[in-house]
C-alpha cells in the first residue's frame, strides 16, 4: 500500500467516526444540520464532538475545546463545510484558523447560502490545507432533508403508511388497531422524533383522538403537529390541542367558519389559512417552509396520501406491511381518492432498504428526482 492510499484510509476512517458522532443528534439539531468532528494530530485523535442543539456550540468547537493548545498543525475532520457566518453562534471557519489547524478534510459542501463555499474559501485565504468529498456519499446522505430544504425552501416529505399485505388500512368495518406490531409502532416514533413535524388529515383526528407525540422509551423530541382541515371540523376538546405536549397547527381554507377559528385558537391552536377552499399541497408546503419546516412525515388516510402522491411533492415513503390480509373492496386502503390515471405518470421509486421489525416489513423507498440532492 502507497503512503497516498494509507493516507486515503486514515481520512476515511477518520470520516466514518465524524459521521457516527453525527447520526444520533439527528431530529435534535434543527433547524440546522447534524454535524460530526475529529481532531486528530500525529495519528492520534484529540479532540471530537458533535453538534447537539441549534444555538449550542458546532462540532467542530467542541473538537478544538478538547484539543485545547494542541489543535495548532491537527487535521480537523468535519462531515459538513464549516460555517463562515455569525448566527445564533460565530463562524467555525475562523475557529480553525484562529486555532492554527493546518488541514480541514470535509465530507460535504454547505448548500447554506450564507456558507456555500466561503468556509472553504476562507480556510484557504488562511493558508490552511482543505479537502473534500471524503465520504461525501454518506455526508450527503446524513443531511438529505436539510439539504433538500434549503435548496427548495421547502419541506422534506417522507409518506408514512402501516398497511396489510394488500394494502389495506382497517378492515370494512373501520377496525385500525393494531395492524402491525408493537416494534414497528416505536420505529415509527423513532421517525416522527426525526421529523420537525407530522402531518395528519383532520378525519384521522375525527376518528382516532391521536396525539401524535413521540413515546419512546427514552424519550424524545415532539415534533409540531399539523392537521390539514379545510372546514374546521376540528374537535375543540381534542386530546392534542390541550396536552401542551407540542404546537398543533390547523391548516385551512379560506372559506373555514371564523367563530369556529376562534374556539380553537382559544383551545391553544394556530390557525392558518391558505387562499381557495380546499389547501393545496404546492402552497401548504410553501407554507411550512417559510415556517421553518425542514422535514414533514406524513401519517394521513387515504385521501391526504392520495393528495400528496397526485401532487407529486413527496421524497420518499415508508411502508411498514404486516403478514395479514383484509381484503374487501370496503375495506380501507393506504391510498384512496382519484390516484393516477396512467402508469406513465407514476413516481419513479427506487427501494433504498428493506428489513424486518418484529414480524413487520419495513420498506423505504425515495423518488428518483430526489436523488439530485447529491449534487449540491
Amino acid at each position: 500500500m502507497s503512503i497516498q492510499e494509507a493516507n486515503d484510509v486514515n481520512d476515511e476512517t477518520y470520516m466514518k467516526m465524524a459521521l457516527g458522532l453525527a447520526r444520533p443528534t439527528l431530529g435534535q439539531t434543527s433547524p440546522n444540520p447534524a454535524v460530526g468532528a475529529v481532531l486528530v494530530k500525529n495519528n492520534e485523535i484529540i479532540g471530537m464532538g458533535a453538534h447537539l442543539k441549534a444555538g449550542e456550540p458546532h462540532a467542530e468547537r467542541h473538537a478544538l475545546s478538547m484539543a485545547g493548545k494542541k489543535a495548532g498543525g491537527a487535521v480537523m475532520y468535519v462531515t459538513l463545510e464549516p460555517c463562515a457566518h455569525f448566527g445564533r453562534t460565530p463562524p467555525c471557519a475562523k475557529a480553525l484558523i484562529e486555532a492554527g489547524v493546518a488541514k480541514v478534510v470535509i465530507g460535504a459542501k454547505d448548500p447554506d447560502e450564507r456558507v456555500s463555499g466561503r468556509g472553504i474559501r476562507m480556510l484557504k485565504a488562511a493558508g490552511i490545507e482543505v479537502e473534500e468529498g471524503v465520504c461525501e456519499e454518506e455526508a450527503l446522505e446524513l443531511n438529505r432533508m436539510f439539504f433538500h430544504s434549503v435548496t427548495s425552501r421547502t419541506p422534506y416529505v417522507t409518506l408514512k403508511t402501516a398497511s396489510s399485505l394488500d394494502g389495506k388500512i382497517a378492515t370494512h368495518k373501520g377496525e385500525s388497531k393494531w395492524i402491525t406490531g408493537e416494534k414497528a409502532r416505536e420505529d415509527v416514533h423513532r421517525l416522527r422524533h426525526t421529523h420537525d413535524a407530522i402531518l395528519v388529515g383532520v378525519n384521522t383526528v375525527i376518528a382516532d383522538n391521536p396525539s401524535l407525540t413521540v413515546r419512546l422509551p427514552g424519550g424524545g423530541k415532539n415534533p409540531v403537529r399539523i392537521i390539514l382541515d379545510n372546514h374546521l371540523r376540528t374537535p375543540a376538546d381534542a386530546g392534542m390541542l390541550h396536552d401542551r405536549q407540542a404546537p398543533v397547527w390547523i391548516i385551512t381554507g379560506e372559506n373555514g367558519n371564523k367563530e369556529k377559528k376562534a374556539a380553537l385558537e382559544a383551545a391553544g391552536a394556530e390557525v392558518m389559512t391558505l387562499a381557495g377552499d380546499a389547501v393545496l399541497i404546492e402552497p401548504l408546503l410553501e407554507l411550512l417552509g417559510e415556517s421553518g419546516i425542514r422535514s414533514l412525515l406524513v401519517e394521513g388516510g387515504g385521501s391526504v396520501n392520495d393528495s400528496f402522491l397526485r401532487s407529486g411533492l413527496f421524497n420518499q415513503i415508508i411502508v411498514y406491511l404486516a403478514p395479514i390480509l383484509i381484503g374487501g373492496k370496503e375495506a380501507r386502503s393506504s391510498f384512496s381518492g382519484l390516484g393516477i390515471g396512467r402508469l406513465e405518470d407514476t413516481a419513479k421509486l427506487t427501494i433504498k432498504t428493506t428489513e424486518t421489525i418484529g414480524d413487520d416489513l419495513k420498506i423505504t423507498a425515495v423518488r428518483e428526482e430526489n436523488h439530485v440532492y447529491r449534487n449540491y
